[in-house]
Parts: structure tokens; C-alpha cells; sequence
């Protein structure tokens, strides 16, 4: 998937790492401002989401529950290369500015208004993306079951995950992430 990602454009390239990497939904990517991100420390404040649009204006609203508001490190190599994907989205909104629509927000993935992308438009992408380099389909939401998945499996205790992922609590993460576990086909090490 990484080496796919080479050749895509910068923001889709970047929605799809932070979706592996930090595990967030797609309406928290789509809300992510630049102001929600410190890039000297490399992490995420969660405030927003943007699950739908009403006469054609995004609808902003905080997460759903408290747990929801929360703060997700990035690995040093995301953090690096959200630096540059921030210098690159300034250059984009200069070039923008006789019609950039949103002085009030500044989104991490937008338009050529400067408008965050409608909801659907990551998982459109998504699934085109892996139509057109024959790689398995999964959804993009899938994403997200992918980041925590590598975390297990990488020894990440459960209730980090489940902080990590905004749960409520760490039921929400066991019951879905061992299923997964057990589902997995075992290797001959394993058996």
C-alpha cells in the first residue's frame, strides 16, 4: 500500500497514512484543521468531524462523546512528513486565494475552495485506488481496523488501543480486535 501511495497525489497519499496510522475515522480526517495538529510534538488533537454536508456547507461537529476528544501521537516519520505536507498545503492555498472559501478553517484535505472534502470522496478514492493497482478490496474504514490490528500485533496493550481508537471502553476493542486475532489464519509456527 506504501509503495502504491508513492505515485498518488500528496493529500490522498496522506489521508491514507494517518487513516494506518493513527487509526482515526474518516469524518475525524476530514475535520482535522491544521490548527488540531502540533507539528513539533507530533500529535493529533481530536475536536471535530464532518460525516455529512447540508447546502453544500460542511456540517462541523464535535465527536460524539467525550472519549472521542482525545489526542493521538504520530510516529516521527508521519510527523516528518506532515511538515511538508504542511508547507505544500500553504502553497496550495496561495495559489488558491482568489477563490479559497474558508478563511475561518484551514483543513488538513480540501478542494479548490478550500472546502474539506465531502464524506464520500476518501472512500470513492480508496476504493479506485485499489481498483487500479489490483490490490485487494477492503473499505476505508478498513483502514482503521488495520491500524489497530498492527498495533496488537505489535504488543500494544488493548487499553491503549482502545484510548487510541476513542472507545468508550476497552470492551468495545477486545470484542471486535479478537475476533480478529482468533478469525486470523494461523501460521505453521503458530499450530
Amino acid at each position: 500500500m506504501f509503495e502504491v501511495l508513492q505515485n498518488e497525489p500528496y493529500h490522498w497519499r496522506m489521508m491514507i497514512t494517518l487513516a494506518l496510522t493513527t487509526g482515526l475515522h474518516r469524518g475525524k480526517l476530514l475535520g482535522l484543521e491544521w490548527k488540531h495538529i502540533d507539528l513539533k510534538t507530533g500529535v493529533i488533537d481530536i475536536r471535530q468531524s464532518i460525516t455529512a454536508y447540508k447546502d453544500g456547507e460542511p456540517i462541523i461537529k464535535e465527536p460524539k462523546t467525550r472519549h472521542s476528544l482525545r489526542k493521538v501521537a504520530l510516529p516521527s516519520s508521519v510527523t516528518d512528513e506532515l511538515n511538508d505536507y504542511y508547507l505544500h498545503c500553504r502553497k496550495e492555498r496561495m495559489k488558491l486565494k482568489t477563490v479559497w472559501k474558508r478563511d475561518d478553517h484551514f483543513f488538513l484535505f480540501f478542494n479548490e475552495e478550500g472546502k474539506p472534502f465531502y464524506p464520500e470522496t476518501p472512500y470513492l478514492h480508496f476504493r479506485n485506488l485499489l481498483l487500479k493497482h489490483k490490490l485487494p478490496y477492503i473499505t476505508f474504514h478498513s483502514l482503521r481496523h488495520t491500524s489497530a490490528t498492527l498495533l496488537l500485533n505489535q504488543g500494544v496493550h488493548a487499553k491503549v488501543i482502545s484510548e487510541r481508537l476513542g472507545h468508550a471502553n476497552i470492551g468495545t476493542t477486545m470484542n471486535i480486535w479478537t475476533f480478529i486475532k482468533i478469525s486470523r489464519p494461523r501460521s505453521s509456527k503458530q499450530v
